[in-house]
């Protein structure tokens, strides 16, 4: 065994004595050959492990990931508020921009007004709204919208007023077809079958030729509550009654969904 080192020994000091008696162009030709031959291997490593760094450097923790997650989630939400704000101010701003060009072309008197309640039990009974005697408001005046008539108001106080809508049984409108000339009493009529009232004028001559789609206007009578040519609606349908004709009129203003009304004081 000893004798087997020594051997070993010898064959290592011989073989690096041969290398330093070789020349330094020998040598550095056996580099560049060593070189040629593992160049590929090295570069194909080197690029591998830039990928794996690269890869380590994109993933992220699973609690950065909800934190990212999270803040997206506040921004999205903060994005989704600050465009509703957006479209209630621009509602809001076509509102008064509708409210002021109907102040400035209605032939009336107005007084703006807001509906600040409406009981369930009354719904097509009456509203109150945010005006009373301080703004001249007084009892049997005209309430309407820019499409037309809603009623007229009945008790008022400094600040608050009811208002009769013409859906309730006791509002009584003289009304004329437009087109004809036929002239009868417009009110709410109330049916166990259907849920809404609806709105009818009575009393107009039973050959009357009176069609679906005429428009229904105030008459103005002779010191009656409603001046003449407000909007009530057009005919939908034509009834003869026993001693009268009857049209169901679909009314012009959505009495259904009131917001911002106006109170007529008089003409201007």
């Amino acid at each position: 065994m000893k004798s087997l080192h020594l051997l070993l020994l010898a064959v290592a000091i011989v073989v690096a004595l041969a290398f330093l008696t070789f020349a330094p162009s020998r040598m550095r030709s056996w580099q560049s050959r060593f070189f040629d031959v593992s160049s590929p291997a090295i570069q194909a490593g080197a690029v591998i492990n830039d990928r794996i760094t690269k890869m380590n450097k994109g993933f992220k923790t699973l609690d950065e990931l909800e934190a990212e997650n999270a803040a997206l989630l506040r921004q999205n939400n903060e994005l989704r508020a600050s465009a509703q704000l957006l479209n209630d101010l621009a509602a809001e701003n076509r509102r008064l921009r509708d409210t002021l060009g109907y102040l400035e072309r209605s032939p009336f008197n107005l007084v703006p007004a807001k509906v600040i309640s409406r009981d369930s039990t009354t719904w097509w009974s009456s509203v109150k709204i945010n005006q009373g005697f301080a703004e001249e408001v007084n009892a049997a005046q005209p309430v309407l919208t820019a499409d037309g008539l809603v009623g007229r108001t009945t008790t008022v106080a400094k600040n608050l007023s009811m208002v009769m809508l013409l859906t309730d049984e006791n509002c009584q409108v003289a009304a004329r077809i437009e087109e004809t000339g036929d002239q009868g009493i417009m009110t709410g009529l109330r049916s166990a079958e259907e849920a809404t009232p609806q709105i009818v004028l009575n009393f107009l001559k039973r050959n009357a030729d009176i069609k679906p789609g005429m428009k229904v206007v105030t008459a103005g009578v002779s010191g009656g509550v409603f001046p003449a040519g407000i909007p009530l609606g057009t005919v939908k349908e034509f009834r003869t009654r026993e001693l009268y004709g009857q049209a169901v009129i679909e009314p012009a203003a959505d009495i259904s969904c009131l917001e911002d009304v106006f109170v007529v004081r008089g003409t201007k």
